[in-house]
């Protein structure tokens, strides 16, 4: 299997059984993610070497107005696309196995984390996973210590209060809060 087969493989929640060869496999990628995100974040960067190692990290050519301030963590990598003109601020954490999706001009907050796997429930078979996408539209804001789990699409011009867990998707143009995230009210356009 390859490595474009496996991302396709975990992008469509296949079961990835855990110690078997997949999930090996799935090792071995985040060996190359871990590496990669050691240099990022052990020395100071400028802006230009940031993209340049983001890029390599990704997989994926990054704008311009690409921003960053680490430390960045992923256990993949591979699996992200980040849209134009976006900022991601410090600590933050991408578990992108299922694919990590964010729009033009998007801002996240201090510590965020944005998850795509899940275990079973079974407690006999922990270790199994399957994967869902997240999407995040153009101009979304997600604040400080916000927390994003598998399956979730969040629409364009969205705010998510910090602190937030977003367990289903959120509507365009609307600010959710809280554990679980509800809507609170529309974005004041």
């Amino acid at each position: 299997m390859t490595d474009n087969e496996f991302l396709k493989y975990a992008s469509e929640g296949k079961l990835i059984v855990g110690g078997s060869d997949v999930h090996q496999m799935m090792h071995g990628l985040s060996q190359r993610a871990l590496r990669k995100t050691t240099e990022i974040n052990s020395t100071y960067h400028t802006p230009d070497e940031l993209r340049k190692l983001m890029s390599e990290l990704i997989g994926k050519p990054l704008d311009e107005g690409f921003g960053m301030f680490p430390p960045f963590y992923t256990d993949c990598g591979m699996n992200t696309t980040i849209g134009k003109g976006t900022f991601i601020n410090m600590g933050c954490s991408f578990q992108d196995w299922g694919g990590i999706e964010i729009g033009d001009k998007c801002l996240i907050g201090h510590n965020c984390t944005i998850c795509t796997v899940n275990h079973s429930q079974n407690p006999e078979n922990r270790g199994d996973m399957t994967c869902q996408p997240v999407k995040i539209g153009n101009k979304v804001w997600v604040g400080a210590n916000v927390t994003i789990l598998p399956g979730v699409t969040v629409g364009d011009g969205a705010i998510i209060a910090a602190g937030a867990v977003v367990t289903k998707d959120v509507e365009p143009n609307t600010i959710v809060g809280g554990v679980p995230a509800k809507k609170i009210k529309d974005v004041a356009i």
